[in-house]
């Protein structure tokens, strides 16, 4: 389903069991396996967040996408960015028929949930109980799980994890 000029817009997250998303600005766990499947699903798309999760970014804007950062603040702090005020003005940064994944945090998840046509879902296999920032319930009645990966716990992954892909029914 494509929505905003033929684009296709996406969310990619990593939750908990409770849907907690992270912690104090960062993640809530490190899966090396997770950020690689980030990259791979993201990279030479469009990527648009919030100011926090920009922050939360290791090393500033990320290579081989259109970094669009949704901000009051001065552009001038978000080097490699777009800086727009709005989804709406995100999106007039994006080209036609582009894939857009918003990457967090979650205000913009709650914002942007019922734009999307599919969710990139990695649910962490356990509860963090001092998460602080949660992604907003998903209505299963509205989505269509159409890929699903599990992988076990090891010794660089400490919690099970399931690649979920959903599309808007």
């Amino acid at each position: 389903m494509m929505n905003h000029n033929g684009m296709e817009i996406g969310i990619i997250v990593a939750l908990d069991e409770k849907n907690g998303i992270g912690r104090e600005g960062g993640l809530l766990c490190h899966l090396p396996n997770d950020l690689k499947h980030f990259k791979q699903v993201t990279s030479g798309h469009a990527v648009i967040m919030g100011r926090k999760t920009y922050e939360s970014l290791p090393k500033g804007a990320l290579p081989n996408r259109t970094n669009v950062v949704i901000t009051s603040d001065a552009a001038d702090n978000y080097p490699g960015c777009i800086v727009v005020r709005s989804v709406e003005e995100a999106l007039t940064h994006c080209k036609e028929g582009e894939k857009v994944f918003i990457i967090g945090g979650g205000q913009l998840y709650r914002a942007t949930l019922g734009l999307a046509d599919r969710l990139y879902l990695t649910r962490i296999h356990h509860t963090f109980s001092d998460a602080d920032t949660f992604f907003p319930e998903i209505d299963t009645g509205e989505w269509r799980l159409t890929q699903k990966e599990s992988h076990e716990a090891d010794d660089k992954h400490r919690y099970p994890y399931t690649f979920l892909t959903y599309t808007k029914k």
